[in-house]
Protein backbone atom coordinates (compact mmCIF):
# COMPACT_ATOMS: atom_id res chain seq x y z
CA UNK A 1 0.00 0.00 0.00
CA UNK A 2 1.29 3.38 -1.26
CA UNK A 3 1.31 6.22 0.99
CA UNK A 4 -1.43 7.73 -1.04
CA UNK A 5 -4.13 4.86 -0.34
CA UNK A 6 -5.38 6.28 3.25
CA UNK A 7 -5.94 9.78 1.47
CA UNK A 8 -9.78 10.72 0.97
CA UNK A 9 -11.52 11.15 -1.97
CA UNK A 10 -11.05 13.85 -3.66
CA UNK A 11 -14.84 14.17 -4.58
CA UNK A 12 -16.18 13.38 -1.18
CA UNK A 13 -13.62 16.08 -0.30
CA UNK A 14 -14.41 18.70 -2.62
CA UNK A 15 -14.96 22.12 -1.47
CA UNK A 16 -18.10 23.94 -1.74
CA UNK A 17 -17.97 27.60 -3.81
CA UNK A 18 -17.96 29.75 -0.30
CA UNK A 19 -14.63 27.69 -0.20
CA UNK A 20 -12.98 28.21 -3.21
CA UNK A 21 -14.37 31.88 -3.26
CA UNK A 22 -10.65 34.15 -4.59
CA UNK A 23 -8.90 30.56 -5.55
CA UNK A 24 -10.59 28.93 -8.29
CA UNK A 25 -14.07 28.30 -9.99
CA UNK A 26 -15.99 25.26 -10.96
CA UNK A 27 -13.77 24.55 -14.01
CA UNK A 28 -10.68 24.87 -12.22
CA UNK A 29 -10.83 22.16 -9.53
CA UNK A 30 -7.25 20.99 -8.40
CA UNK A 31 -6.79 17.45 -10.53
CA UNK A 32 -5.23 14.40 -8.88
CA UNK A 33 -2.53 12.99 -11.41
CA UNK A 34 -1.93 9.22 -12.85
CA UNK A 35 -0.22 8.24 -9.37
CA UNK A 36 -2.67 10.36 -6.67
CA UNK A 37 -0.75 13.18 -6.12
CA UNK A 38 -2.50 16.37 -6.00
CA UNK A 39 -1.78 18.80 -8.91
CA UNK A 40 -0.68 22.42 -7.90
CA UNK A 41 -3.75 24.39 -8.42
CA UNK A 42 -3.99 27.54 -10.15
CA UNK A 43 -2.81 30.61 -9.20
CA UNK A 44 -5.57 33.31 -7.74
CA UNK A 45 -5.27 37.06 -8.68
CA UNK A 46 -4.11 39.84 -6.14
CA UNK A 47 -6.58 42.12 -4.56
CA UNK A 48 -6.33 45.66 -6.61
CA UNK A 49 -5.41 47.30 -3.50
CA UNK A 50 -2.13 45.08 -3.59
CA UNK A 51 -1.92 45.55 -7.03
CA UNK A 52 -1.95 49.54 -6.66
CA UNK A 53 0.72 49.50 -3.63
CA UNK A 54 2.71 47.35 -5.51
CA UNK A 55 2.82 49.72 -8.60
CA UNK A 56 3.53 53.32 -6.47
CA UNK A 57 6.38 51.17 -4.92
CA UNK A 58 7.54 49.52 -8.35
CA UNK A 59 7.01 53.36 -10.00
CA UNK A 60 8.71 54.71 -7.16
CA UNK A 61 11.81 52.63 -7.59
CA UNK A 62 12.29 53.00 -11.51
CA UNK A 63 12.11 57.33 -10.69
CA UNK A 64 14.52 57.36 -7.99
CA UNK A 65 17.34 55.10 -9.40
CA UNK A 66 16.79 57.04 -12.64
CA UNK A 67 17.31 60.15 -10.72
CA UNK A 68 19.96 58.47 -8.82
CA UNK A 69 22.11 56.80 -12.21
CA UNK A 70 21.44 60.84 -13.55
CA UNK A 71 22.74 62.34 -10.92
CA UNK A 72 25.95 60.20 -10.90
CA UNK A 73 26.50 60.60 -14.11
CA UNK A 74 25.76 64.26 -14.17
CA UNK A 75 23.57 63.60 -17.01
CA UNK A 76 20.08 65.88 -16.82
CA UNK A 77 17.27 63.99 -15.07
CA UNK A 78 14.43 62.29 -16.24
CA UNK A 79 11.95 64.01 -14.44
CA UNK A 80 13.71 67.32 -15.39
CA UNK A 81 13.56 66.01 -19.20
CA UNK A 82 9.87 65.36 -19.43
CA UNK A 83 9.22 68.54 -17.57
CA UNK A 84 10.83 70.33 -20.11
CA UNK A 85 9.11 68.89 -22.89
CA UNK A 86 6.31 69.54 -20.99
CA UNK A 87 7.04 72.77 -20.53
CA UNK A 88 7.87 72.90 -24.36
CA UNK A 89 4.96 71.47 -25.51
CA UNK A 90 1.98 73.84 -22.89
CA UNK A 91 -0.37 75.89 -24.44
CA UNK A 92 0.48 79.12 -24.48
CA UNK A 93 -2.88 80.34 -22.65
CA UNK A 94 -2.15 77.61 -19.72
CA UNK A 95 1.28 79.04 -19.47
CA UNK A 96 -0.16 82.26 -19.19
CA UNK A 97 -2.47 81.11 -16.29
CA UNK A 98 0.41 79.18 -14.41
CA UNK A 99 2.81 82.66 -14.12
CA UNK A 100 -0.35 84.22 -13.29
CA UNK A 101 -1.41 82.06 -10.56
CA UNK A 102 2.18 80.05 -9.22
CA UNK A 103 4.04 82.91 -10.35
CA UNK A 104 8.02 82.29 -9.76
CA UNK A 105 6.87 79.11 -7.77
CA UNK A 106 5.30 77.74 -11.57
CA UNK A 107 7.81 75.17 -11.86
CA UNK A 108 7.83 73.80 -8.42
CA UNK A 109 4.25 73.49 -9.30
CA UNK A 110 5.31 71.63 -12.16
CA UNK A 111 7.56 69.22 -10.32
CA UNK A 112 4.50 68.13 -8.03
CA UNK A 113 2.44 67.83 -11.00
CA UNK A 114 4.88 65.09 -12.38
CA UNK A 115 4.85 63.55 -9.28
CA UNK A 116 1.49 63.36 -8.84
CA UNK A 117 0.66 62.19 -12.32
CA UNK A 118 3.51 59.63 -12.61
CA UNK A 119 1.96 58.06 -9.23
CA UNK A 120 -1.31 57.46 -9.83
CA UNK A 121 -0.52 56.06 -13.33
CA UNK A 122 1.64 54.10 -11.59
CA UNK A 123 -1.35 52.81 -9.15
CA UNK A 124 -3.39 51.87 -11.81
CA UNK A 125 -0.77 50.50 -14.26
CA UNK A 126 -0.14 48.07 -10.60
CA UNK A 127 -4.16 47.18 -10.05
CA UNK A 128 -4.57 46.65 -13.96
CA UNK A 129 -0.92 44.00 -13.70
CA UNK A 130 -2.89 41.63 -11.06
CA UNK A 131 -4.92 40.32 -13.99
CA UNK A 132 -1.98 40.12 -16.26
CA UNK A 133 1.55 40.95 -14.89
CA UNK A 134 2.60 41.88 -18.34
CA UNK A 135 0.38 44.91 -18.06
CA UNK A 136 2.08 46.32 -15.24
CA UNK A 137 6.35 45.41 -16.50
CA UNK A 138 4.89 47.29 -20.35
CA UNK A 139 3.33 50.30 -18.57
CA UNK A 140 6.84 51.09 -16.55
CA UNK A 141 8.80 50.28 -19.45
CA UNK A 142 6.79 52.45 -21.70
CA UNK A 143 7.11 55.32 -19.27
CA UNK A 144 11.14 54.64 -19.36
CA UNK A 145 11.49 55.07 -23.19
CA UNK A 146 9.40 58.53 -22.76
CA UNK A 147 11.84 59.27 -20.18
CA UNK A 148 15.05 58.16 -22.18
CA UNK A 149 13.69 60.01 -25.16
CA UNK A 150 12.88 62.74 -23.49
CA UNK A 151 16.30 62.88 -21.97
CA UNK A 152 18.31 62.01 -25.17
CA UNK A 153 16.44 65.23 -27.15
CA UNK A 154 17.34 67.72 -24.68
CA UNK A 155 20.16 70.47 -26.06
CA UNK A 156 23.34 69.58 -25.18
CA UNK A 157 22.24 65.96 -24.04
CA UNK A 158 23.21 62.73 -26.12
CA UNK A 159 22.46 59.36 -26.51
CA UNK A 160 23.85 58.52 -23.03
CA UNK A 161 21.31 60.52 -20.95
CA UNK A 162 18.41 58.01 -22.13
CA UNK A 163 20.36 55.41 -20.33
CA UNK A 164 19.55 56.29 -16.42
CA UNK A 165 15.37 56.51 -17.38
CA UNK A 166 15.95 52.83 -19.24
CA UNK A 167 18.00 51.49 -16.43
CA UNK A 168 15.39 52.52 -13.85
CA UNK A 169 12.66 51.04 -16.02
CA UNK A 170 13.97 47.66 -15.92
CA UNK A 171 14.53 47.64 -12.17
CA UNK A 172 11.05 49.19 -11.48
CA UNK A 173 9.44 46.55 -13.90
CA UNK A 174 11.32 43.76 -12.80
CA UNK A 175 10.65 44.20 -9.03
CA UNK A 176 6.83 44.82 -9.99
CA UNK A 177 6.66 41.25 -11.88
CA UNK A 178 7.93 39.41 -8.59
CA UNK A 179 5.40 41.45 -6.58
CA UNK A 180 2.03 40.30 -8.87
CA UNK A 181 3.21 37.31 -10.17
CA UNK A 182 0.51 34.75 -8.79
CA UNK A 183 1.52 32.99 -6.03
CA UNK A 184 0.39 29.21 -5.67
CA UNK A 185 -1.54 27.48 -3.57
CA UNK A 186 -1.29 25.55 -0.46
CA UNK A 187 -1.18 21.84 -1.92
CA UNK A 188 -2.66 19.58 0.33
CA UNK A 189 -1.03 16.66 2.27
CA UNK A 190 1.64 16.13 4.46
CA UNK A 191 3.91 18.44 3.71
CA UNK A 192 1.54 21.06 3.15
CA UNK A 193 3.20 24.46 2.41
CA UNK A 194 2.39 27.69 0.59
CA UNK A 195 3.76 28.24 -2.66
CA UNK A 196 4.64 31.34 -3.91
CA UNK A 197 3.88 35.04 -1.57
CA UNK A 198 1.20 35.15 1.24
CA UNK A 199 0.07 38.73 2.22
CA UNK A 200 3.25 39.19 4.97
CA UNK A 201 5.35 38.65 2.78
CA UNK A 202 4.38 41.18 -0.41
CA UNK A 203 3.72 43.58 2.39
CA UNK A 204 7.61 43.73 3.59
CA UNK A 205 8.38 43.21 0.17
CA UNK A 206 7.15 46.26 -1.40
CA UNK A 207 7.22 48.30 1.65
CA UNK A 208 10.76 47.75 1.46
CA UNK A 209 10.86 48.63 -1.79
CA UNK A 210 9.17 51.83 -1.51
CA UNK A 211 12.39 52.68 1.39
CA UNK A 212 14.67 51.93 -1.47
CA UNK A 213 13.09 54.28 -3.41
CA UNK A 214 12.78 57.05 -0.92
CA UNK A 215 16.60 56.36 -0.04
CA UNK A 216 17.83 56.43 -3.78
CA UNK A 217 15.88 59.71 -4.57
CA UNK A 218 17.50 61.66 -1.28
CA UNK A 219 20.96 60.27 -2.56
CA UNK A 220 19.88 61.43 -5.87
CA UNK A 221 18.96 64.77 -4.53
CA UNK A 222 21.90 65.15 -2.21
CA UNK A 223 23.91 64.81 -4.69
CA UNK A 224 22.31 66.98 -7.28
CA UNK A 225 22.30 69.78 -4.73
CA UNK A 226 25.87 69.32 -3.92
CA UNK A 227 26.94 69.84 -7.40
CA UNK A 228 24.57 72.87 -7.97
CA UNK A 229 26.62 74.23 -4.56
CA UNK A 230 29.40 73.62 -5.92
CA UNK A 231 28.68 75.64 -9.34
CA UNK A 232 26.91 78.10 -7.55
CA UNK A 233 30.17 78.80 -5.72
CA UNK A 234 32.28 78.60 -8.90
CA UNK A 235 29.72 81.32 -10.01
CA UNK A 236 30.24 83.63 -7.13
CA UNK A 237 33.87 83.58 -7.53
CA UNK A 238 35.20 87.85 -7.91
CA UNK A 239 35.73 88.66 -11.42
CA UNK A 240 38.93 90.83 -12.18
CA UNK A 241 38.09 95.04 -11.08
CA UNK A 242 37.37 97.26 -13.50
CA UNK A 243 40.51 98.55 -15.92
CA UNK A 244 41.38 101.73 -17.00
CA UNK A 245 38.73 101.43 -19.80
CA UNK A 246 35.83 100.51 -17.51
CA UNK A 247 33.13 102.60 -16.11
CA UNK A 248 31.71 102.88 -13.00
CA UNK A 249 28.27 103.76 -12.11
CA UNK A 250 27.08 106.11 -9.22
CA UNK A 251 23.50 105.89 -8.23
CA UNK A 252 22.48 109.68 -6.56
CA UNK A 253 20.81 109.85 -3.57
CA UNK A 254 17.48 110.97 -5.56
CA UNK A 255 17.33 108.24 -7.45
CA UNK A 256 14.61 106.43 -4.80
CA UNK A 257 11.04 107.63 -4.44
CA UNK A 258 9.05 104.81 -3.46
CA UNK A 259 9.30 103.44 -0.04
CA UNK A 260 8.39 100.02 -1.11
CA UNK A 261 10.72 100.04 -4.18
CA UNK A 262 14.65 100.21 -4.24
CA UNK A 263 15.80 101.79 -7.03
CA UNK A 264 17.82 99.12 -7.72
CA UNK A 265 16.37 95.47 -7.21
CA UNK A 266 18.97 93.45 -5.13
CA UNK A 267 19.52 90.03 -6.70
CA UNK A 268 18.01 87.95 -4.20
CA UNK A 269 14.49 89.62 -5.15
CA UNK A 270 15.05 90.27 -8.87
CA UNK A 271 12.07 88.25 -10.89
CA UNK A 272 13.07 85.00 -12.83
CA UNK A 273 10.94 83.92 -15.67
CA UNK A 274 12.28 81.03 -17.65
CA UNK A 275 11.87 77.75 -18.95
CA UNK A 276 14.64 76.10 -17.66
CA UNK A 277 13.24 73.15 -14.59
CA UNK A 278 16.56 73.03 -13.83
CA UNK A 279 19.22 75.69 -14.29
CA UNK A 280 21.91 74.37 -17.36
CA UNK A 281 25.78 74.51 -16.14
CA UNK A 282 28.77 75.57 -17.86
CA UNK A 283 32.54 75.21 -17.06
CA UNK A 284 33.92 78.61 -17.15
CA UNK A 285 37.39 76.93 -17.95
CA UNK A 286 35.70 75.01 -21.40
CA UNK A 287 32.67 77.35 -21.98
CA UNK A 288 32.17 79.87 -24.89
CA UNK A 289 29.61 81.36 -27.64
CA UNK A 290 29.87 82.16 -31.17
CA UNK A 291 28.63 84.77 -32.78
CA UNK A 292 28.22 83.20 -36.61
CA UNK A 293 25.53 83.07 -39.58
CA UNK A 294 25.61 86.38 -41.71
CA UNK A 295 28.85 87.73 -40.80
CA UNK A 296 31.97 88.55 -42.35
CA UNK A 297 34.28 86.57 -39.45
CA UNK A 298 32.44 83.80 -37.31
CA UNK A 299 34.18 84.59 -33.89
CA UNK A 300 34.64 82.40 -30.73
CA UNK A 301 34.29 83.87 -26.99
CA UNK A 302 35.23 82.53 -24.43
CA UNK A 303 34.08 83.46 -20.58
CA UNK A 304 38.33 84.52 -20.25
CA UNK A 305 37.96 86.91 -23.38
CA UNK A 306 35.01 88.52 -22.24
CA UNK A 307 36.56 89.44 -18.75
CA UNK A 308 39.66 90.77 -20.82
CA UNK A 309 37.41 93.01 -23.28
CA UNK A 310 36.44 96.46 -22.20
CA UNK A 311 33.91 96.61 -19.81
CA UNK A 312 31.03 98.96 -18.98
CA UNK A 313 28.76 98.97 -16.28
CA UNK A 314 24.87 100.03 -17.01
CA UNK A 315 21.83 100.52 -14.98
CA UNK A 316 19.16 98.70 -17.05
CA UNK A 317 15.48 97.89 -15.79
CA UNK A 318 14.07 94.70 -17.58
CA UNK A 319 11.04 93.77 -17.57
CA UNK A 320 9.09 90.32 -18.67
CA UNK A 321 6.36 90.24 -21.13
CA UNK A 322 4.37 88.54 -18.70
CA UNK A 323 4.08 91.47 -16.44
CA UNK A 324 0.53 92.61 -15.54
CA UNK A 325 -0.57 95.74 -15.02
CA UNK A 326 0.51 96.76 -11.77
CA UNK A 327 2.82 93.44 -11.71
CA UNK A 328 6.53 92.76 -10.55
CA UNK A 329 7.93 90.97 -13.27
CA UNK A 330 9.87 93.80 -13.42
CA UNK A 331 13.58 94.93 -12.03
CA UNK A 332 16.76 97.19 -12.37
CA UNK A 333 20.00 96.59 -12.17
CA UNK A 334 23.66 97.54 -12.82
CA UNK A 335 24.76 95.37 -15.36
CA UNK A 336 29.01 94.63 -16.23
CA UNK A 337 29.68 93.29 -19.55
CA UNK A 338 30.93 94.05 -22.85
CA UNK A 339 28.81 95.66 -25.52
CA UNK A 340 27.22 93.68 -28.12
CA UNK A 341 28.21 95.83 -30.95
CA UNK A 342 31.63 96.44 -30.84
CA UNK A 343 31.37 91.82 -30.80
CA UNK A 344 29.40 92.19 -33.96
CA UNK A 345 31.33 94.94 -35.57
CA UNK A 346 34.10 92.43 -34.92
CA UNK A 347 31.94 89.67 -36.76
CA UNK A 348 31.13 92.20 -39.39
CA UNK A 349 27.74 91.97 -39.90
CA UNK A 350 26.71 91.27 -43.50
CA UNK A 351 23.79 93.00 -45.46
CA UNK A 352 20.63 91.02 -45.49
CA UNK A 353 21.11 90.50 -41.78
CA UNK A 354 17.62 91.63 -40.33
CA UNK A 355 17.85 89.77 -36.83
CA UNK A 356 20.00 88.63 -33.89
CA UNK A 357 18.86 85.39 -33.11
CA UNK A 358 20.43 83.92 -29.83
CA UNK A 359 20.22 80.19 -28.14
CA UNK A 360 20.87 79.33 -24.54
CA UNK A 361 22.46 76.51 -23.13
CA UNK A 362 19.22 74.76 -22.73
CA UNK A 363 18.30 75.00 -26.52
CA UNK A 364 15.82 78.63 -25.82
CA UNK A 365 16.07 81.14 -28.33
CA UNK A 366 15.01 84.31 -29.35
CA UNK A 367 15.59 86.90 -31.81
CA UNK A 368 15.10 90.85 -32.14
CA UNK A 369 15.88 93.25 -34.82
CA UNK A 370 19.61 93.68 -35.76
CA UNK A 371 19.18 97.79 -35.42
CA UNK A 372 18.29 97.05 -31.22
CA UNK A 373 22.18 96.08 -31.57
CA UNK A 374 23.62 99.02 -33.73
CA UNK A 375 21.32 102.12 -32.74
CA UNK A 376 23.66 103.41 -30.18
CA UNK A 377 21.37 101.51 -27.11
CA UNK A 378 23.56 99.90 -24.16
CA UNK A 379 22.85 96.61 -25.26
CA UNK A 380 25.19 94.17 -23.59
CA UNK A 381 27.01 90.76 -23.09
CA UNK A 382 26.48 90.92 -19.67
CA UNK A 383 28.95 89.08 -17.02
CA UNK A 384 27.88 91.11 -13.47
CA UNK A 385 25.36 92.16 -11.88
CA UNK A 386 25.01 95.04 -8.54
CA UNK A 387 28.34 94.51 -8.46
CA UNK A 388 29.03 90.36 -8.47
CA UNK A 389 29.19 87.92 -10.94
CA UNK A 390 26.23 87.23 -12.74
CA UNK A 391 24.11 84.93 -10.46
CA UNK A 392 23.28 81.15 -11.70
CA UNK A 393 19.98 81.68 -11.54
CA UNK A 394 20.36 84.94 -13.92
CA UNK A 395 22.43 83.62 -16.76
CA UNK A 396 25.76 82.77 -15.46
CA UNK A 397 28.62 82.72 -17.59
CA UNK A 398 26.93 85.36 -19.52
CA UNK A 399 23.53 86.65 -20.40
CA UNK A 400 22.14 89.41 -23.10
CA UNK A 401 20.89 92.44 -21.89
CA UNK A 402 19.23 94.79 -24.22
CA UNK A 403 17.57 98.07 -23.08
CA UNK A 404 14.15 98.61 -24.23
CA UNK A 405 12.92 94.93 -25.37
CA UNK A 406 11.07 92.37 -23.43
CA UNK A 407 12.65 89.39 -22.03
CA UNK A 408 11.19 87.00 -24.58
CA UNK A 409 12.80 88.56 -27.76
CA UNK A 410 16.20 89.68 -26.06
CA UNK A 411 17.09 88.36 -22.93
CA UNK A 412 18.95 85.27 -23.36
CA UNK A 413 20.08 83.07 -20.33
CA UNK A 414 23.06 81.29 -20.28
CA UNK A 415 24.32 82.10 -23.63
CA UNK A 416 25.83 79.51 -26.11
CA UNK A 417 24.95 81.06 -29.57
CA UNK A 418 24.44 84.32 -31.43
CA UNK A 419 23.34 84.11 -35.23
CA UNK A 420 23.05 86.81 -37.67
CA UNK A 421 19.96 85.26 -39.67
CA UNK A 422 16.82 87.14 -41.06
CA UNK A 423 13.40 86.99 -40.05
CA UNK A 424 12.37 83.22 -41.01
CA UNK A 425 14.21 82.13 -38.05
CA UNK A 426 11.91 82.35 -35.03
CA UNK A 427 12.70 82.46 -31.60
CA UNK A 428 11.08 79.86 -29.03
CA UNK A 429 7.94 81.99 -28.02
CA UNK A 430 6.99 83.24 -31.64
CA UNK A 431 5.29 79.98 -32.74
CA UNK A 432 3.78 79.92 -29.45
CA UNK A 433 1.77 82.93 -30.34
CA UNK A 434 3.57 86.07 -29.27
CA UNK A 435 4.71 88.70 -31.19
CA UNK A 436 8.13 88.71 -33.71
CA UNK A 437 9.42 92.21 -32.10
CA UNK A 438 8.94 92.86 -28.53
CA UNK A 439 9.47 96.97 -27.75
CA UNK A 440 8.11 97.66 -23.83
CA UNK A 441 5.14 100.00 -23.61
CA UNK A 442 5.50 102.87 -21.31
CA UNK A 443 3.98 101.58 -18.39
CA UNK A 444 3.91 103.20 -14.44
CA UNK A 445 2.36 101.25 -11.10
CA UNK A 446 1.83 102.18 -7.55
CA UNK A 447 4.15 100.98 -4.92
CA UNK A 448 2.80 102.63 -1.82
CA UNK A 449 0.06 102.51 -0.43
CA UNK A 450 -0.56 98.60 -1.07
CA UNK A 451 -3.95 97.85 -2.56
CA UNK A 452 -6.85 97.46 0.34
CA UNK A 453 -4.10 97.77 3.01
CA UNK A 454 -5.41 100.49 5.31
CA UNK A 455 -3.59 103.44 6.42
CA UNK A 456 -4.08 106.59 8.72
CA UNK A 457 -5.97 109.76 7.74
CA UNK A 458 -4.03 112.72 7.57
CA UNK A 459 -0.65 114.17 5.54
CA UNK A 460 0.95 111.20 3.58
CA UNK A 461 2.07 110.54 -0.04
CA UNK A 462 1.61 107.95 -2.91
CA UNK A 463 4.29 106.56 -5.16
CA UNK A 464 4.97 104.47 -7.30
CA UNK A 465 7.53 103.42 -10.46
CA UNK A 466 7.37 104.41 -14.49
CA UNK A 467 9.37 103.07 -17.02
CA UNK A 468 9.90 103.23 -21.13
CA UNK A 469 13.31 102.04 -21.54
CA UNK A 470 15.75 103.68 -24.28
CA UNK A 471 12.89 106.49 -24.33
CA UNK A 472 12.82 107.53 -20.60
CA UNK A 473 10.20 109.31 -18.31
CA UNK A 474 8.72 112.90 -18.97
CA UNK A 475 6.05 112.58 -16.75
CA UNK A 476 3.68 110.99 -14.05
CA UNK A 477 0.11 111.99 -13.47
CA UNK A 478 -2.26 110.28 -10.56
CA UNK A 479 -5.97 110.29 -10.66
CA UNK A 480 -7.71 110.45 -7.25
CA UNK A 481 -10.83 108.80 -6.95
CA UNK A 482 -12.67 111.12 -10.33
CA UNK A 483 -10.44 114.27 -9.68
CA UNK A 484 -8.33 115.96 -11.56
CA UNK A 485 -5.06 114.42 -13.02
CA UNK A 486 -1.93 115.58 -10.50
CA UNK A 487 1.55 115.68 -12.07
CA UNK A 488 3.68 113.60 -9.90
CA UNK A 489 7.67 115.14 -8.32
CA UNK A 490 9.51 112.57 -10.33
CA UNK A 491 12.72 111.45 -8.95
CA UNK A 492 16.18 111.93 -10.05
CA UNK A 493 16.68 110.74 -13.74
CA UNK A 494 19.62 108.32 -14.15
CA UNK A 495 18.86 107.15 -17.23
CA UNK A 496 16.53 106.34 -19.95
CA UNK A 497 17.23 102.83 -20.11
CA UNK A 498 16.11 102.96 -16.26
CA UNK A 499 12.80 103.23 -14.32
CA UNK A 500 11.93 106.29 -12.47
CA UNK A 501 10.72 106.85 -9.29
CA UNK A 502 7.78 109.32 -8.80
CA UNK A 503 5.91 111.00 -5.10
CA UNK A 504 2.94 112.77 -5.18
CA UNK A 505 1.72 114.48 -1.75
CA UNK A 506 -1.84 113.55 0.01
CA UNK A 507 -3.75 114.39 2.14
CA UNK A 508 -6.33 111.24 2.96
CA UNK A 509 -9.50 111.15 4.36
CA UNK A 510 -11.45 108.37 5.74
CA UNK A 511 -12.66 105.84 3.54
CA UNK A 512 -11.76 103.81 0.24
CA UNK A 513 -10.38 105.88 -2.45
CA UNK A 514 -9.68 104.63 -5.77
CA UNK A 515 -6.08 105.86 -6.92
CA UNK A 516 -4.85 105.20 -10.67
CA UNK A 517 -1.07 106.16 -12.65
CA UNK A 518 -0.54 107.12 -15.99
CA UNK A 519 3.12 108.19 -17.54
CA UNK A 520 4.03 110.09 -20.17
CA UNK A 521 7.74 108.86 -21.97
CA UNK A 522 10.35 111.69 -23.63
CA UNK A 523 8.40 111.36 -26.95
CA UNK A 524 5.36 112.55 -25.73
CA UNK A 525 3.13 109.14 -26.15
CA UNK A 526 0.87 108.83 -22.65
CA UNK A 527 0.68 105.43 -21.87
CA UNK A 528 -3.06 104.36 -23.31
CA UNK A 529 -5.72 103.78 -20.55
CA UNK A 530 -7.10 100.51 -22.70
CA UNK A 531 -6.48 97.37 -20.43
CA UNK A 532 -5.18 94.47 -22.67
CA UNK A 533 -3.76 91.72 -21.70
CA UNK A 534 -0.21 90.38 -21.83
CA UNK A 535 -0.36 88.26 -24.70
CA UNK A 536 0.95 89.08 -27.51
CA UNK A 537 2.77 91.76 -27.04
CA UNK A 538 2.54 92.95 -23.48
CA UNK A 539 0.13 94.19 -20.89
CA UNK A 540 -1.67 98.10 -21.21
CA UNK A 541 -4.21 100.18 -18.77
CA UNK A 542 -3.61 102.17 -15.97
CA UNK A 543 -2.56 100.55 -12.79
CA UNK A 544 -5.18 101.40 -10.56
CA UNK A 545 -5.60 100.61 -6.72
CA UNK A 546 -7.94 100.64 -3.84
CA UNK A 547 -6.35 102.39 -1.34
CA UNK A 548 -8.24 102.33 2.11
CA UNK A 549 -8.02 104.89 4.86
CA UNK A 550 -8.97 104.17 8.77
Amino acid sequence: MTEFDNQPDRADEAPDATDRAGVADDADLMEVDAIGTPAVPPRPARPWWQGAWAGLAAGGLAVAVGMLIAAITDVVSPIDAVGSDVIDRTPRAVKEWAIRNFETNDKLVLRIGIFTVLALAAMVIGALATKRVWIGVAGIGAFGVVGALAAAGRPGEGAGSAVPSLVGAVVGASVLYVMLRRPAVEVPGPSAAPLGWDRRRFLVTSGTTAVVAAAAGAVAHRITSNREREFTSQAAQPIPEFGDTGVTVDIPAGADADPNTPFITPNDDFYRIDTALSFPRADVENWSFTIEGMVDKPLTVTYADLLNRPQVERVITICCVSNEVGGRYIGNAVWRGVMLRDLLEEAGVQDGAEQVYSTSLDGWTCGFPVGAALDGRDAMVAVGMNGEPLPLAHGYPARLIVPGLYGYVSATKWLSKIELTNWEREGYWVPRGWSREGPIKTQSRIGYPRHRVPIDPGPGKIAGVAWAQHRGIEKVEVQIDDGEWQVATLATDVTDDAWRQWVLDWDATSGDHQVRVRATDKTGATQTEERTPVAPDGATGWHTITVRVR
